[in-house]
């Protein structure tokens, strides 16, 4: 079918991924390819299989639904990602949008909402589960108070822009340090310099900072 939608379902749990599995292949548009039980399976069923979508649950061991995705990202794979999780907690959320996430989805209102979030990523639109959709009103409210640390991007040195240009293409300091032939601790100190300079800390944030302002570096 040329409007098959084909999916890799990642989740650790086989009991729940078969239930998940299950569910999706009861409506005949959509095609599961592969199942993984850990992050390193997903990205390279992932790379060989080439589904359109990537449904992925966050705590993968081995790595992470973020990782995968970031991984994604990186290599530039024209894949859209929903990510499964049983974390309601805000600040997940936050991170998995900032990725780039097409798609947030709670376990315990999968078995209803599943085919429908496939659906619609598949059609271009994003997909959150029904209870957590005040999140993305207080996301835009955050934005406009996130804006404001944009102004520390013009106390960057040339150096620092080019890092943080870098980082939005989810470059590893091992590779920016390799493409910019510098050294691996020289990026790192660069890194620190430039979360000093714009006043951010926390696992991930600079990469959602880069990824932001993404366009004000070029």
């Amino acid at each position: 079918m040329s409007d098959e939608i084909k999916l890799v379902v990642a989740d650790d749990h086989p009991i729940v991924r078969k239930g998940l599995v299950q569910i999706i292949t009861s409506a005949p548009e959509i095609k599961v390819l592969a199942e993984a039980g850990d992050g390193e399976s997903a990205l390279k069923f992932i790379q060989e299989q080439k589904p359109d979508i990537a449904l992925l649950d966050i705590n993968l061991p081995r790595l992470t639904g973020f990782d995968v995705m970031m991984e994604i990202e990186r290599k530039k794979l024209p894949i859209k990602v929903i990510f499964l999780t049983m974390h309601s907690e805000e600040e997940l959320f936050n991170e998995a949008m900032d990725l780039g996430a097409h798609g947030y989805l709670l376990k315990d209102s999968a078995v209803t909402e599943i085919v429908e979030a496939i659906k619609r990523v598949a059609a271009g639109q994003i997909y959150i589960s029904a209870a957590i959709t005040t999140y993305l009103l207080k996301r835009s409210r955050r934005a406009a108070e996130f804006a404001s640390q944009s102004k520390g991007l013009a106390d960057l040195t040339p150096t620092e822009r080019r890092v943080l240009q870098l980082i939005a293409e989810y470059k590893t300091s091992k590779e920016i340090a390799d493409e910019m032939g510098s050294h691996y601790r020289t990026v790192e100190n660069h890194r620190t310099n430039i979360c000093r300079k714009l006043d951010i800390h926390g696992s991930h944030v600079l990469l959602r900072f880069a990824l932001r302002y993404k366009s004000e570096l070029l």
